[in-house]
């Protein structure tokens, strides 16, 4: 039995001496992780009839609207959503998809600043983002992220309506459309 008690002992300074000698401290400040382009070539536009990585049942999934057209798409994609209501009426939602493929965040939130807009910093999806809310004909907001060498926005306008939240929901749009991009 005395023999199994200096192993013991042993196996109890080995581990001290292993957890002192693999300590250390490190100084400085945290810095968050910004993610790197998974592609700097990588194309947002138009493409295989989607707008921003999004077909139009995403866009729609997304934003859990009954019927979607999109009437134009290009260097620009334009969306008219209807969403159902419970009480059985019908809101209509305005979407816009822009992609400035040489684009500069700075330069984004300066034009919202100076056409008026709340802005709201924050990240989707490890990307530098902002909100620019301007309900100037129905609650609207853009949602604009760095992606790539340039940026992406999505614009939502719940029309002819002054509540809800617009900028929640091109957020969501911001978010799917970075996250087809992982």
């Amino acid at each position: 039995m005395r023999r199994g008690v200096p192993q013991i002992c042993l196996a109890a300074v080995t581990v001290t001496a292993t957890v002192v000698a693999c300590s250390q401290t490190v100084t400085g400040t945290a810095q968050r992780a910004e993610s790197e382009a998974v592609d700097d070539t990588r194309s947002y536009g138009y493409v295989d009839d989607r707008c921003g990585l999004l077909d139009d049942s995403s866009v729609q999934e997304t934003l859990g609207a009954a019927e979607v057209t999109r009437p134009y798409s290009g260097a620009v994609c334009q969306y008219i959503l209807a969403r159902r209501s419970g009480s059985g009426s019908s809101m209509t939602i305005d979407v816009t998809f822009s992609w400035f493929e040489t684009g500069e965040l700075e330069r984004e939130r300066r034009l919202a600043e100076a056409r008026g807009a709340v802005i709201t910093e924050f990240d989707v999806e490890r990307h530098k983002a902002f909100s620019a809310r301007r309900d100037t004909t129905g609650a609207a907001c853009s949602v604009t992220a760095a992606a790539g060498t340039g940026v992406l926005s999505w614009w939502v306008q719940l029309r002819g309506q002054r509540t809800g939240d617009p900028c929640a929901e091109a957020q969501k749009l911001m978010a799917a459309t970075l996250q087809s991009d992982l």
